[in-house]
């Protein structure tokens, strides 16, 4: 990354705006790409960006571990023996470390973790896989044998590298588990103190991750919906419930073959102990939309934005079709207003050129993939020299219709017995029916909600803020690696998803530090840079006799210089050396 500016002249005054650019290769191009507009990097924002990292992280460059006594002596030193050695990733595990302590769980997990004559303390051991888990994302022999000893994080928690290996990650794991409701309340309450928030909306979401083995040990693994694409494996399914902004305030496990819908009351119940009752407007896509979850939260007083059913579309056709009654709210987006069946209740009838385009988009993809693969099947019938099985047949165009299902609808398909050599030909006919719907349909959902105080276009932001949820998902998937699960006891896969909540939680920490700061929303960019800002020991042989050796951090460049004011962090020059007895270390 690197900075380049535009220079405006405004006023008489000349303005030069900063931007954090990249090169990427797409195809056979580069491009830049903007990764962060910087404004003018004024004396202004620099010290607000300050005052939020002091109330984030507090003023950790301050602190003993980075004062090793030597900042004011004088030597003499012989040049010629000048050498660096121990070369660790420093900034990356800087900043995780300092998120973990800034969101409280350095504190917390000090208090709450037993501590007995173990030679470290479990709320590092804790420290050490959560930032792993988002600097790196992999195992814990990984961590122990590579990871570890790679970066700066024995020194920032003064431990050995011996001092971490798998078998006390494992235990870490089991230590940190039993703390899973503890960790979540302790969590909605830091973040209404760091953003100033009230867990007033609530968005709940499902998927699933899937293991690698045959996890026989585990009650919970079982075949169902993977949204992996992996039927073949087991899985569980993870429960999500998230802040109207996105910050993570708890989940549950299930078995991989449960239901969207049967998860909502055990969730709402298990949230509501956590995190309290009053003001709670709970958001759910149409999965959770059964007419016993609307029955129950209704009966129970609960508030609620729910989507209906696709097949609630089937009973809005005349709305659909009247070109009267919508309101714009957004452009590409206009609502109508439904007279439901449950007087309690509102009906929103929604419509978005988005995803219109998307759902057609689809049609079209799904149908060219069906047309291609029945001209083939017919043509192979008609150079048949011998008669066909036509029950394989039939399965076989069962099958690719299943497999495309979301176009199926459109083709109605015969065998029709012929004189041919085959014995039958393949009739394909369009069904008119199903485009006329698809032409009215595509790009149309049903919201439904017991919240009467709120306009149709503040329920529809709120129901759309599920994509916070979705977000959630897809970077615990690609980013923290919850799947594929390796772990096969049951206990040992519940708290791999537990540092993967955790890590998320630092993740999600620093994207809303991100744009507060004015730059933009990638952590894995921030991380990646600063994973580039290195320590290393400086042995300084002096004249006389003897050489001095200082572990010190590399100045950054001129982007990362930009990230760290924007971000209003200060890193240290120097650490201490902690000395540790290695013979201790090996009997550990």
């Amino acid at each position: 990354m690197y900075l380049r500016y535009t220079t405006r002249k405004k006023d008489g005054k000349t303005h030069r705006y900063w931007r954090l650019v990249q090169s990427v290769r797409i195809g056979r191009r580069v491009v830049q790409q903007t990764v962060a507009h910087l404004g003018e990097l004024d004396a202004q924002g620099r010290v607000q960006a300050r005052a939020l990292a002091r109330g984030l992280i507090g003023a950790p460059e301050q602190a003993e571990l980075f004062d090793d006594g030597t900042q004011h002596q004088s030597v003499p030193v012989r040049l010629k023996g000048v050498r660096i050695e121990r070369s660790r990733q420093f900034g990356d595990v800087y900043l995780a470390l300092a998120l973990w302590r800034g969101v409280g769980l350095e504190e917390f997990c000090h208090q709450v973790l037993s501590s007995g004559k173990e030679q470290v303390g479990w709320e590092k051991v804790a420290a050490v896989l959560v930032a792993a888990r988002l600097c790196e994302p992999s195992s814990e022999l990984h961590i122990a044998q590579d990871w570890y000893r790679r970066t700066a994080l024995g020194d920032l928690l003064q431990l050995d590298d011996l001092q971490i290996n798998k078998d006390r990650l494992y235990r870490g794991l089991d230590e940190l588990l039993e703390h899973k409701a503890a960790l979540e309340a302790h969590l909605s309450k830091r973040y209404g103190e760091l953003f100033s928030a009230e867990n007033e909306v609530l968005l709940y979401d499902v998927t699933s991750t899937y293991f690698e083995g045959q996890a026989n040990g585990n009650e919970l693994a079982k075949r169902g919906y993977s949204r992996d694409h992996r039927p073949d494996c087991k899985q569980v399914c993870i429960a999500l419930v998230v802040s109207f902004d996105g910050f993570p305030l708890g989940y549950e496990v299930f078995a991989g073959n449960t239901h969207d819908s049967t998860t909502l009351q055990h969730i709402v119940e298990t949230m509501e102990r956590r995190h309290g009752v009053l003001g709670r407007v709970w958001i759910a896509d149409r999965g959770m939309a059964s007419a016993k979850n609307l029955a129950w939260l209704r009966a129970s007083g609960r508030r609620y934005i729910i989507g209906a059913p696709k097949s609630e579309l089937k009973h809005c056709q005349a709305a659909l079709a009247e070109p009267t009654g919508w309101h714009l709210i957004r452009e590409g987006v206009e609502v109508k207003r439904l007279e439901g069946t449950v007087p309690e209740e509102r009906f929103i009838l929604c419509r978005s050129a988005d995803r219109r385009a998307k759902e057609r988009a689809m049609h079209e993809k799904f149908s060219t993939r069906i047309e291609a693969a029945l001209e083939r099947l017919q043509g192979r019938i008609a150079k048949a020299k011998k008669p066909l099985d036509k029950a394989q047949v039939s399965r076989q165009i069962g099958r690719l219709l299943q497999r495309n299902s979301r176009a199926a609808a459109r083709f109605e398909t015969t065998l029709q017995d012929d004189d041919s050599a085959a014995g039958f030909t393949l009739r394909v006919r369009q069904n008119a029916e199903f485009d006329r719907w698809a032409a009215m349909s595509e790009g149309a959902y049903v919201l439904r909600s017991n919240v009467t105080d709120w306009n149709e276009e503040k329920l529809w932001k709120a129901y759309i803020q599920l994509t916070q949820a979705e977000a959630a998902f897809r970077i615990n998937k690609d980013q923290l690696c919850v799947r594929p699960i390796w772990h096969q006891r049951a206990d040992r896969v519940q708290a791999h998803i537990l540092v993967c909540f955790l890590a998320f939680v630092l993740w999600k920490t620093l994207e809303m530090w991100q744009q507060r700061a004015g730059l933009g929303n990638s952590p894995r960019t921030v991380l990646e840079e600063f994973a580039r800002i290195q320590s290393h020991d400086v042995i300084l042989p002096m004249a006389t006799q003897g050489e001095v050796r200082l572990r010190c951090v590399t100045q950054p460049d001129a982007a990362q210089t930009v990230l760290l004011e924007r971000l209003g962090i200060v890193l240290p020059k120097r650490l201490r050396i902690p000395a540790i007895d290695l013979p201790a270390v090996l009997s550990a």
